[in-house]
């Protein structure tokens, strides 16, 4: 196998390199197909999301191929990065990470499993990896090798996140937010929303929440417009910023995010609301400064959180994927040489078709033979067809018997592991 990888990512290289490879990916990939037709290599796939630039290279040639291949991804990327290096003593080494065979198999697969991610565990690059191939595939660009070699990543990732919790719980503040509301909650079907502010952490949190069947969104902003923009995106209602804290009986869940540089909501304001609601009432405070009195949670059934409070879900949430680190790898490991199983295998495929072959050839002839007897000869078709049978046998078995005497013959003694390996090939001694 000549598999070859060439990268880099969020942990070597900062945003302004990744950026110039990102922009460049075009290029890149025109460069790599007028290669690719010069017959440099068989097969190539780039991976480029946000976090990562890499390219994967799949050549049949000898063992020295890899020291060319690596010399030419150096240049490749060195000139088109020419001129973006921080200082005039960085060049491409602080940057470039290069693995080969089964450590890029490795590699691609911890990338699939979420393992190599900004967060552990995260789903986006599964996605993003099923996408890219899918295109480089259609493009004729991978053939059986990549193909495979993408399609058990895409494997691994599914099943590292089946049977790990690596992707369980929230990671992000919106997402924090709805899990510590469907502690509360339970389900979040039909509750209803409050926003104060447009902000962009605001709208994730609420996108999050309507996905968990979150309905009645109200938004209020200083900015009236904004309110409305915002209001209209997910079906809700534009109020006016004077008039919030009027409505504020009407919901269950309000999200606090404004720019203001005092409390907007106080414990004085939800006294009334308090007294007429029979369920609880969740706030999430994540602006800074806080935009929610901290004494509200004196109230009875309110919850107050605040992006401290989300913060430390995430960290604890954060630990408990790393402590399913080594689960993902264990598989990850298993996984590894069970493509590197495959790729030994596929060294046989050219041998196994010739001797298939050989022997449909030597079908045809005997089957031509018998059927030609069947019309023509005086003799029964039982004594046709155990002809035919022992024709077959022994036409079939001639050239391997050939082939093991001459091994008897070249070597006084043949090698026990030569002997079994003619053993494993023809099933000998094993019984059904």
């Amino acid at each position: 196998m000549q598999l070859l990888v060439s990268g880099i990512n969020h942990k070597t290289a900062p945003i302004s390199i990744r950026d110039q490879l990102s922009q460049k990916t075009a290029e890149i990939k025109k460069e790599l197909k007028q290669e690719l037709s010069k017959n440099s290599f068989k097969e190539f796939f780039i991976l480029n999301t946000c976090n990562r630039f890499e390219i994967y290279l799949y050549s049949e040639k000898e063992v020295e191929t890899i020291n060319t291949l690596k010399k030419y991804i150096y240049k490749l990327l060195g000139n088109t990065l020419k001129g973006h290096f921080r200082y005039k003593i960085n060049d491409l080494n602080d940057y470039l990470y290069q693995y080969h065979d089964l450590q890029a198999v490795e590699h691609l697969y911890r990338v699939a499993a979420g393992l190599d991610s900004l967060i552990k565990g995260e789903d986006q690059i599964l996605a993003q990896l099923k996408k890219q191939f899918r295109e480089y595939k259609e493009d004729n660009l991978t053939g059986s090798y990549l193909n495979q070699l993408c399609l058990e990543a895409i494997k691994v990732g599914k099943m590292v996140r089946t049977k790990t919790k690596i992707n369980e719980r929230a990671v992000s503040i919106s997402y924090a937010a709805v899990e510590l509301a469907r502690d509360i909650f339970g389900s979040l079907r039909g509750e209803k929303v409050m926003i104060l502010g447009a902000g962009e952490t605001a709208e994730l949190t609420l996108k999050n929440l309507l996905n968990y069947g979150v309905e009645g969104i109200m938004v209020a902003n200083r900015t009236y417009a904004n309110g409305q923009k915002l209001a209209a995106e997910y079906g809700g209602e534009a109020i006016h910023w004077e008039k919030f804290k009027a409505r504020v009986e009407e919901v269950d869940i309000i999200i606090a995010s404004t720019a203001a540089p005092h409390t907007v909501l106080h414990k004085n304001d939800l006294l009334d609301t308090v007294k007429e609601k029979h369920g609880p009432m969740f706030l999430i405070d994540i602006a800074l400064p806080r935009d929610i009195d901290q004494n509200v949670e004196e109230l009875p059934g309110v919850h107050l959180y605040n992006i401290d409070d989300l913060k430390r879900v995430i960290d604890k949430n954060l630990n408990l994927r790393e402590n399913e680190v080594t689960k993902a790898e264990a598989i990850i490991e298993e996984e590894k040489y069970n493509f590197q199983r495959w790729l030994r295998e596929r060294r046989c495929v050219p041998l196994i078709k010739e001797m298939r072959e050989d022997a449909q050839n030597i079908k045809e002839k005997e089957v031509k033979r018998a059927l030609h007897q069947l019309r023509n000869s005086e003799l029964e078709s039982e004594e046709i067809i155990e002809q035919l049978a022992h024709r077959l046998l022994n036409k079939l078995l001639h050239q391997p018997t050939v082939g093991l005497k001459e091994l008897a013959v070249e070597s006084k003694k043949p090698k026990e592991a030569q002997l079994e390996a003619v053993k494993t090939i023809f099933a000998v001694g094993e019984k059904e």
